[in-house]
Order: C-alpha cells, then sequence, then structure tokens
C-alpha cells in the first residue's frame, strides 16, 4: 500500500490448519486471479459494516483486482454521515477499501495457522493500512499481523486488554517495494497463543495471547484512514 500513482497491495495466502493431521490450504494464493475467485473466499467491506475507528468509510468501489494484486484505493468526500466507534462521533474524510475473509479462523488445542502475504504499503502520514485478526465473539483477541500508521515503520501487536498490548514497531524498509509478510498462530498450551512475526524470511520476535484458544476470529485486511495514522491525510492514497 503506498501513496497516489498506482501503488499496489499483492496478497498472497497460504493458511495451514490443523497441526495436528496434515495441513490444507484454506485460502489459496489464486484467490484473488478472477472475481469468481474472490467471491469464494472474501467479502467487502468490514464482516461488522462499512465503518470502524478511522476516518474511512469502506466502499465496494474502492477494491480492484486485477493480475492477482488487490488494490485498495482511499478518496477524499465530504458529506458523509460521522461514524460512531465507541460512543464517539467520528468523522468521515474518505471512502476506502477493505476486504475479509469468508472462513473463520479458531485456533484449537495441538492446532495453529500459517499467514502470509505479500504487501507494498503506505507509510504516508494520514494511512492506516493493516492485516490483522480480531474476535467473531468479542475483544480481543486481536492479532495485528502487519500494520501502518504513517510513522515510516509498520508494527506488528497482540492486545490481550486495551491496556495490556504487546506492541513492536520497526523499520519499513523501501516502501515502494513489495515485502513478504508471515505469521505464525501456535497453542502453547490448551489456553494461549504463541504468535511469531517475520518480514521477508526475517523474525521479528514471538509474543503471546492469552486465552485466544478456541476463539473465533475473523481475518480482515484494510485501509482505514488518519486517527492512530494522524491527520490530516493526502488527497488519494492506493494500496
Amino acid at each position: 500500500m503506498r501513496s497516489s500513482t498506482g501503488h499496489h497491495l499483492a496478497f498472497l495466502l497460504p493458511l495451514l490448519l490443523p497441526l495436528t493431521s496434515a495441513s490444507r490450504v484454506m485460502i489459496p494464493s489464486t484467490s484473488f486471479s478472477s472475481q469468481s475467485a474472490f467471491d469464494t473466499d472474501w467479502a467487502y467491506n468490514y464482516p461488522w459494516g462499512t465503518d470502524h475507528n478511522g476516518a474511512a468509510r469502506m466502499a465496494k468501489s474502492q477494491v480492484q483486482i486485477a493480475n492477482n494484486v488487490l488494490t485498495l484505493t482511499a478518496k477524499k468526500v465530504t458529506g458523509e454521515k460521522a461514524a460512531t466507534h465507541g460512543g464517539k462521533q467520528i468523522p468521515i474524510h474518505y471512502l476506502s477499501g477493505t476486504v475479509a475473509a469468508k472462513e473463520h479462523f479458531n485456533v484449537s488445542r495441538g492446532g495453529g495457522y500459517d499467514f502470509a502475504g505479500e504487501f507494498r504499503a503506505t507509510t504516508t502520514r494520514g494511512t492506516w493500512p493493516a492485516f490483522w485478526l480480531t474476535g467473531v465473539k468479542d475483544w480481543p483477541p486481536e492479532i495485528d499481523m502487519a500494520e501502518w500508521k504513517g510513522s515510516g515503520k509498520i508494527s506488528f501487536n497482540t492486545f490481550n486488554t486495551s491496556s495490556q498490548v504487546r506492541a513492536t514497531d520497526v523499520a519499513y524498509p523501501n516502501p515502494g517495494e513489495f515485502h513478504k509478510i508471515r505469521c505464525e498462530v501456535r497453542d502453547v498450551n490448551g489456553r494461549d497463543v504463541a504468535v511469531k512475526f517475520y518480514m521477508d524470511e526475517k523474525f521479528i520476535e514471538t509474543q503471546y495471547g492469552r486465552g485466544f484458544v478456541g476463539q473465533p476470529m475473523y481475518l480482515i485486511m484494510d485501509l482505514q484512514m488518519e486517527a492512530s495514522s494522524g491527520s490530516p491525510g493526502p488527497n488519494e492514497v492506493s494500496a
């Protein structure tokens, strides 16, 4: 995800489940090869609707699929009704794109998943792309497998509560190039999970999610705007 002159996000996603028997691919790397392939595994917008915690409202028109590449584009708008999140009103300044997997991901005892993708992500102030897991029934769990918050860095985060968060920021070199992101999520004791983060095949660190075993999670890839990434954001940006 980058800035406004045709910048793209490539998303190749082999997901393996479970570890206690033969692994299987849950979402193939061809899931962005055509509209019909996309429709098999993905849906537009957040699982709960078009709004979340930033200044972008999601719209199908802001998602493009071509040559096995998914592109999310945010454009400035005016006159949109404010969003509501956590009891607060959030002004909407953009229409943008989000996709969510139709499958839910539930780490079983002795099991786990591998999530992997190739991304070219914007680090421009006011842009907030992310590749993440969040709870279906409750929050947390949340695992931010890759998050860019307009700082020039990439973040890897695990939320156990709103105040108990392991967050690691590392340099994100050459944002105009594709980078491989991999996240290995594993049961460690029948209750908690270990989360190993990698970028460009380099191990970053291990974090832990308490009580994440048995908790179904959504898989989301979005281009949110402003809020945690600062403001004002750019006029238009693609990811």
